[in-house]
């Protein structure tokens, strides 16, 4: 019993996060998931945008150069 304590204790986060998984991906849960992340992200990145606009204007024309 104390091998089983010990194991969990040192692997229970991994455990959790397998079992989670799993269920993810069988409720196809994930794609919605993924969905949110994405929304997120492109929320962050037009007000990051549209707050330093000048910056980014510059930023882009120089790799544009570069290119």
């Amino acid at each position: 019993m104390d091998n089983f304590k010990d194991f969990f204790a040192n692997y229970g986060g991994i455990v959790i996060g397998i079992i989670v998984a799993i269920l993810l991906m069988l409720t196809k849960l994930y794609v919605f998931i993924i969905g949110i992340i994405v929304i997120i992200a492109c929320a962050y990145a037009g007000n990051y945008i549209q707050k330093n606009k000048e910056q980014v204007k510059e930023k882009l024309k120089n790799f544009i150069d570069k290119m």
